[in-house]
């Protein structure tokens, strides 16, 4: 018996090369968006610090302007933040 393929939908994933699964500010997940944005993607990318932890880059915007002094910390280490260059 022969079966014959009428039609083909292939559905494509993607996944941001982070080392932690998840955000440590808002703790969702980095393969979702953070609580601002609605979809996932362009629009919420993941930032590294030179300390090397990943934050969606609306949490990290942030929580810079929440700390409000001269030195901004990475929430995490607690090291000044600064983004990795890439």
């Amino acid at each position: 018996m022969r079966v014959q393929v009428e039609g083909w939908h292939a559905v494509g994933t993607w996944t941001w090369n982070a080392e932690d699964d998840a955000c440590g500010i808002c703790r969702l997940a980095f393969d979702g968006c953070c609580p601002d944005c609605r979809i996932p993607g362009d629009d919420c990318p993941i930032v590294w610090g030179e300390c090397s932890h990943p934050f969606h880059m609306h949490c990290i915007v942030k929580w810079i302007g929440v700390q409000g002094n001269n030195v901004q910390r990475c929430p995490m280490c607690r090291r000044e933040w600064q983004f990795k260059s890439s």
